[in-house]
């Protein structure tokens, strides 16, 4: 039998293929292990980076890595020193509006700048850290009241005004929580204490300081159960739109009548629509439940136009609302599915969102003109209302906010107040309708001066769908106000309506 050796030709038939494979191999292993070096090697420095401040391009700032090390040292030397230390939670109010506004390149401008005067006012020995979108934490190696101090300077400074390109007029708010140790709790609770208090001063409208208090860690877990249950809310049919009608005021004949959000929770009963709108707001929850709102309003406003009631229906538009692009095609579209007219339907808008000088906002208005829609500016004469810009709104009438209304029979300022508002709106061609009207002395100021709608108590609490539509099939219930005849008509071909 012959024997085969590596020498024949036989064997290096085989052979030399499965070296050269075998060195393909090795080759191969070898790159990918020396890209896997060169690849760890860039991580880690794009980690050492951003743990340093460089990655978010604001220097002088640290990562969070680096500001818990330095956390845990400072509480050592507390201990070691029965010391103290304050560590602050900052959260720019309304950043989202810069960002809707001026792009993200804007948004980066203005933390970049807010950055530089926390550290400068902050001073030496302060360790700095940006959280992420627009919260900062601060370490701050002093007492609580220094620390305090330094809080209410902050909030002044943070304000604004922050420059973006040829603007210098950007403005903002600021909220701050404080957390002190030993004071405030264990060292991994300073943190989350101090998000807690700076919670707070959100909830009580932002633009302030708060130290920590017990109850507030309670309200935190509440809160945070509360959020779950809310982003659930739609989905389970929780919600339900109320209404409150607005009466002429000459007549006191029901003319319209304005949704009103509610929130019926299975275990916690009612929730003000003051708790969960602002939490909305806050956690981007505000779209959907915006849309479920007009799509309901709208549902609502047909199915009493087929029942031969046809009243205008007024709901009120969000901040961020104003700033989508598409809500205008999506208001409209959804009205001509219920086969609406645009001109029957309110949109109510606050004067503060009204005043907005932003090209999104701006671009809202006037769809808004184009597609014919009613807008109303709410809350009217507690902002800074420029009367230029007020002229070129879209608005058909202004609501006079509550606060005036309260005192318009016992205060002659008051009342001075109302009649410059009336007087003006008058002169811009805009109807007026005053809220919170709750005693006939109101009333009849109201009617004196020259109003043109009411709404309040005196004449009905908002209420149910159906209990509106009761009391509007069964007129003569509630003789304080009654529902105009004109509003009783045979139901006309949709494509008419």
């Amino acid at each position: 039998m012959e024997t085969i050796t590596a020498s024949t030709p036989a064997a290096s038939a085989w052979l030399w293929p499965s070296l050269l494979v075998l060195a393909a191999l090795l080759l191969s292993i070898g790159l990918l292990a020396w890209r896997l070096k060169r690849t760890g090697a860039r991580l880690e420095a794009a980690n050492t980076r951003i743990e340093e401040g460089e990655g978010l391009a604001l220097p002088g700032l640290v990562g969070r890595p680096r500001f818990d090390a330095a956390l845990d040292e400072a509480v050592n030397r507390c201990d070691q020193r029965q010391g103290s230390l304050c560590v602050l939670f900052v959260n720019l109010d309304n950043f989202r509006s810069v960002n809707d506004s001026f792009g993200f390149g804007g948004g980066d401008g203005v933390i970049a700048q807010a950055a530089k005067r926390l550290l400068e006012l902050a001073g030496a020995g302060a360790v700095v850290s940006r959280m992420g979108g627009d919260e900062f934490l601060l370490l701050l190696p002093r007492p609580l009241n220094e620390a305090s101090e330094l809080a209410a300077r902050l909030v002044k400074a943070l304000v604004g005004p922050y420059r973006l390109g040829s603007r210098d007029d950007i403005a903002l708010g600021c909220s701050i929580g404080l957390a002190a140790y030993p004071q405030h709790g264990s060292r991994p609770l300073l943190v989350s204490h101090a998000n807690s208090a700076m919670r707070a001063v959100k909830l009580a409208g932002g633009g302030d300081h708060m130290v920590f208090e017990p109850r507030m860690a309670v309200d935190g877990r509440e809160q945070a159960e509360l959020l779950q249950d809310l982003r659930q809310a739609v989905a389970k049919g929780e919600f339900e739109l109320y209404f409150q009608p607005k009466v002429d005021a000459r007549s006191l004949q029901i003319t319209a009548a304005e949704a009103l959000l509610r929130w019926h929770h299975p275990k916690r009963g009612l929730v003000s629509p003051m708790v969960f709108i602002p939490m909305a707001e806050r956690h981007g929850l505000i779209g959907p439940i915006g849309d479920w709102v007009i799509a309901d309003a709208c549902r609502q406003a047909a199915e009493w136009r087929d029942q031969g009631l046809r009243m205008r229906v007024a709901i009120n538009i969000s901040p961020y609302q104003m700033r989508q692009d598409d809500l205008v095609d999506r208001l409209v579209g959804t009205l001509l599915r219920h086969k609406l007219q645009p001109g029957r339907f309110t949109c109510e808008i606050t004067e503060s969102v009204a005043m907005e000088d932003t090209q999104i906002t701006k671009r809202t208005f006037d769809k808004m003109r184009q597609a014919g829609l009613h807008v109303s500016i709410d809350d009217f004469g507690v902002g800074q209302t420029s009367l230029s810009y007020l002229r070129r709104l879209p608005a058909a009438e202004l609501k006079i906010d509550a606060s005036f209304v309260q005192d318009i029979a016992a205060s002659a300022d008051s009342h001075s107040i109302v009649k410059a508002l009336v007087n003006l709106a008058h002169a811009l061609n805009l109807r007026v309708v005053a809220e919170g009207v709750e005693t006939e002395a109101q009333r009849d100021a109201l009617v004196h001066i020259g109003c043109d709608e009411l709404q309040g108590y005196l004449f009905a609490k908002p209420m149910s769908a159906r209990a509106l539509g009761l009391w509007a099939l069964d007129d003569g219930e509630r003789p304080e106000a009654q529902f105009r005849s004109s509003l009783f008509q045979d139901t006309q071909p949709m494509a008419s309506l």
